[in-house]
């Protein structure tokens, strides 16, 4: 099990150019911390962010989230989804818009394979109903591989770690420390704590690629949601690059046991994907 320590932290936030925590996310916080929230502030909040808010019904009203009927008005989608989900949703978009700079990857392709991501466990979390909230898992979804763009942005050579990881099918953590000493589930924990993002959202991006965590099925919220994060990940690989996940072979079994699956649902899971996302 990865461990943060202090010595860890301290080197991330020295080395690394860690993205601030937007104004509007604090704003939001403040009002959503009232004993009784005020929709009406918060749809303004929101609306007054052109951007963020097209964002929003965008993403509200695609089939990935399965809403029965259409949403035309933040106030609408806020009522609609409720606040910790908007709240989640926000955190999400505003990430992508944090990266800035030149990249030795292409941040436009990182990010729509990560909402690629984000999207497949909403669609997962819907068929199999794992009753994880949709937020979180679309949250998890988008941040479980923000440490990658601190290391594309800093190393020139950060392409070529994610090039020799794929072609030995195996995932980048342990190519990262050997070559940086740090590896992007550490920074991407650092990224979401810094965010104020839930413990167990924060907890459960530190530990994205250890398979071991499916191993011993307890059925409790972070393993279904680390299960679901597997299979939304394959489900996107498979789609988008004909191949499998790094993770698939390892955690397949343990991973569709943990949501009560079996290989033949999984395989109509994504006969059903494959048609959505074309």
């Amino acid at each position: 099990m990865m461990v943060i320590d202090d010595k860890k932290m301290a080197k991330v936030a020295t080395s690394f150019q860690i993205p601030v925590k937007p104004q509007i996310l604090t704003d939001l916080q403040r009002l959503l911390d009232t004993a009784e929230p005020d929709i009406d502030k918060i749809a303004v909040l929101i609306s007054n962010d052109v951007g963020l808010s097209s964002s929003i019904l965008k993403l509200v009203n695609s089939p990935f989230y399965g809403m029965k009927r259409k949403s035309s008005k933040i106030k609408q989608a806020v009522m609609m989804l409720g606040l910790e989900t908007i709240s989640g949703l926000i955190s999400a978009l505003l990430l992508k818009s944090a990266f800035k700079g030149t990249s030795s990857i292409s941040l436009e392709r990182f990010w729509d394979d990560s909402l690629d991501v984000a999207n497949a466990m909403a669609f997962v979390a819907q068929r199999v109903k794992n009753k994880m909230s949709v937020d979180i898992l679309y949250t998890i979804g988008l941040f479980q591989n923000c440490g990658i763009p601190l290391l594309a942005q800093k190393f020139d050579d950060y392409k070529d770690i994610l090039i020799e990881a794929n072609s030995s099918g195996v995932n980048s953590i342990q190519l990262e420390e050997e070559n940086y000493q740090t590896n992007h589930a550490v920074l991407g924990y650092y990224v979401a704590s810094s965010w104020h993002l839930p413990k167990e959202i924060c907890e459960l991006i530190l530990r994205h690629h250890e398979i071991a965590f499916l191993s011993k099925i307890s059925g409790n919220k972070e393993q279904l949601a680390f299960a679901t994060l597997k299979v939304a990940d394959n489900l996107v690989e498979r789609v988008k690059r004909r191949c499998d996940s790094p993770d698939w072979i390892q955690s397949q079994r343990d991973a569709l046991n943990v949501l009560g699956l079996s290989v033949s649902d999984y395989e109509d899971l994504k006969d059903e994907y494959v048609e959505l996302f074309e």
